[in-house]
């Protein structure tokens, strides 16, 4: 189980780090575009660079939400139950979630490779890198509840979300 928290781990760090990064982008080319409306010459990529770096931060950060507990979650009636019935609900609604975004990565995935015959007007990129986010998001997402599946059925944990040290 110690590789498995070791794995976890990395992968929380390198979502973590993809999402600051992210955030960071979004800062920046906000804060050109701030500057350039003042001086009167706001750049036109700025805007563009805003939204890819809004649709990136948001796909890194799916899976740690999901991990984090962050996403809607409707548990007042599931925690009330009696027994093992909430541990089974969580299991189940990590399952469905796991599920879900796997049989959506190849659809996903369509969607990103259609956006290789296309360009951002503004930047000049293609479109496929700013598709990849719902590709990113979705793996994230499964990749993060499967990993709950997995730590529930090992006996690691009881499937409530995982709360940093920081909280």
């Amino acid at each position: 189980m110690r590789h498995a928290e070791t794995l976890i781990r990395i992968l929380t760090v390198l979502a973590r780090l993809g999402a600051g990064i992210s955030f960071a982008v979004l800062m920046v080319a906000v804060l050109v575009q701030v500057v350039g409306r003042f001086t009167g010459s706001s750049p036109v990529w700025t805007e563009e660079l805003t939204r890819f770096a809004l649709l990136y931060m948001i796909a890194f950060g799916a899976g740690l939400s999901f991990r984090t507990g962050d996403l809607v979650n409707v548990d007042v009636v599931s925690e009330a139950l009696p027994g093992g019935l909430p541990r089974f609900l969580r299991f189940f609604a990590a399952a469905a979630t796991a599920g879900l975004a796997l049989v959506l990565l190849m659809p996903a995935w369509k969607y990103v490779s259609i956006g290789r015959m296309q360009t951002a007007p503004a930047l000049g990129i293609r479109m496929d890198y700013a598709h990849l986010t719902m590709f990113v998001l979705l793996a994230g997402l499964a990749l993060f509840a499967v990993l709950r599946c997995v730590a529930m059925l090992a006996g690691a944990e009881d499937g409530t979300p995982q709360k940093s040290d920081e909280e």
